[in-house]
């Protein structure tokens, strides 16, 4: 009777130090990984932030547009613009004129992109009508990103 005896593998002596270098990353790792990661932040952050204003003031003129076009159409309907007293909200409600056909947005009047009221003025000092947005500050006048938003000129 033979007995079987099993041959067993002989021990891997690098397996030990293998397996603690597969771990995990060293502090000194991560470490760098955040500074590159604060560095590229650093240097795109900036430019997508000015972005984000410059699509705030767009957006400010494509609305100015929008109600300058439905003043128009009221004008053609009641034979005038709004006053200033009734203000934008002539395009949402009839202020009491009779050929009236509104409203003439389809939504409720916006706030600009800043969360502030639109400015509305007729007569204007630069035609029938001054629609404005002061920017970003919220106070007339200013540069850059509270540079104010205006019916009588395009963004520069």
């Amino acid at each position: 009777m033979k007995l079987k005896t099993q041959k067993h593998a002989p021990e891997d002596s690098n397996q030990g130090s293998k397996i603690k270098s597969e771990e995990g990353f060293t502090l000194l790792e991560l470490i760098v990984v955040i500074i590159i990661i604060g560095l590229l932040a650093s240097l795109v952050g900036p430019r997508m932030f000015g972005k984000v204003e410059e699509s705030r003031q767009k957006a400010a003129q494509a609305q100015i547009e929008l109600f300058g076009a439905a003043l128009d159409t009221f004008r053609l309907d009641v034979g005038r613009y709004p006053t200033t007293q009734e203000g934008l909200n002539a395009l949402q409600t009839n202020p009491g004129a009779e050929r009236w056909s509104g409203p003439y947005l389809k939504k409720e009047i916006p706030k600009d992109p800043w969360r502030h009221d639109y400015i509305y003025k007729s007569p204007g000092l630069h035609g029938d009508y001054d629609i404005m947005s002061y920017g970003s500050d919220g106070v007339e006048g200013g540069e850059k990103e509270s540079k104010d938003i205006v019916s009588w000129k395009g963004l520069e």
